[in-house]
């Protein structure tokens, strides 16, 4: 016999309150095999594609583990030290930045920016503030990074849960698919795959977007001579996700470092402004419509609460997973809404009935 709606509410309910305990208490726990798990999601898909083509599921696991334990290591040796050098150095050319800008306001508006004008007292304490805690800050992310996904954690434990689970994603899918309830599998079922659409647009195509926008960015910005081109095009990848502010925060933190650099030689501050063009025609009219398609499924408005609410409430853990969990939740509350235009509380009296008042003459 099937289960009443309540009943099926209560156990639901039971069921996420032991998710978000477990999310809670064992945070630090889950953490390797929460993002095992999302780098194996995003790789089944490259496994499948060598399935295809005549590997073994094993060989193809071993390829796809081989060649991103080798970009992972050029990544740790080559990238990240530069990438920690350029944001100390930044921080420590901020006040010599602000003290150009402040020649050039009182050369302009030397009215306005006089010595006694909040303007100036303003840059003058953000310079300071900005090189003062800057370092501190950088040290703190390292810090607090080390102490929650620890070298054994990235180098071991990581790798081979994302082995692992990529190695039997299918096998785990099936049998998922098996426990089931029968009732209710064809619903469950459609939602899984609407959950998985939503994801496979936002995590393997909006990522990939913002990975490859991303790399244009720096390395393009660092052809140009930027001085902070790494750090730059690192910022603007990584808030490509969020359409439009990717290009502008990027864009005017480049152009604002490129008339600091290169002040007087426009071409050069023309080709800085010139790369991000470049970059919103590729996303707009390559990169996103084959990577992402025509809806993501995530509201960007959305998808920043769940990740601050999610921050706030889980730590680093809880962003990990507030993009699947907004991502459930919004299916589930699309298919709710699906119903309720379908019955009778949204449609009324059905097609050809006559409303009281069609019945006064």
């Amino acid at each position: 016999m099937t289960l009443s709606v309540s009943t099926q509410a209560k156990y639901w309910g039971i069921a996420a309150l032991v998710f978000f305990a477990l999310l809670y208490l064992l945070g630090d726990v889950i953490l390797p095999f929460l993002l095992g798990g999302a780098i194996a999601y995003f790789l089944d898909p490259i496994a499948d594609k060598l399935e295809a083509i005549g590997f073994r599921r094993i060989w193809a696991t071993v390829t796809i583990t081989i060649i991103g334990l080798l970009v992972f290591t050029l990544m740790i040796l080559l990238i990240v030290p530069t990438l920690v050098q350029q944001t100390t150095e930044l921080f420590d050319a901020v006040p010599q930045i602000a003290t150009s800008l402040r020649e050039w306001l009182v050369a302009q508006f030397p009215d306005v920016v006089n010595e006694e004008s909040v303007l100036r007292q303003s840059l003058d304490g953000v310079a300071a503030t900005i090189q003062e805690r800057g370092g501190e800050l950088l040290n703190a992310i390292l810090t607090s990074a080390q102490s929650v996904i620890s070298v054994v954690v990235l180098l071991v434990v990581v790798p081979v849960v994302t082995f692992y689970l990529l190695w039997d994603w299918d096998r785990m899918v099936a049998a998922i698919d098996d426990l089931l309830p029968r009732d209710h599998a064809p619903t469950i079922r459609y939602l899984a795959s609407e959950v998985d659409k939503t994801l496979a647009s936002f995590i393997r195509g909006q990522g990939t977007v913002c990975l490859i926008l991303g790399t244009f960015y720096a390395v393009a910005l660092m052809i140009a001579g930027l001085s902070f081109g790494l750090i730059v095009g690192a910022i603007a990848g990584a808030l490509t996700f969020i359409p439009y502010i990717g290009a502008l925060v990027g864009g005017a933190l480049a152009i604002g470092l490129a008339f600091f650099q290169f002040w007087g030689e426009w071409w050069h501050i023309a080709i800085v402004a010139g790369i991000f063009v470049i970059g919103q025609f590729l996303e707009g009219n390559f990169l996103t419509p084959n990577l992402v398609g025509s809806s993501v499924g995530l509201h960007p408005v959305w998808l920043i609460f769940a990740l601050s609410a999610f921050g706030t409430l889980f730590g680093f853990v809880g962003m990990l997973v507030a993009v699947p969990v907004a991502a459930a939740l919004g299916v589930v509350l699309r298919y709710f809404i699906g119903r309720y235009k379908e019955g009778r509380l949204y449609k009324g009296l059905s097609e050809g009935a006559l409303l009281p008042e069609d019945t006064v003459e």
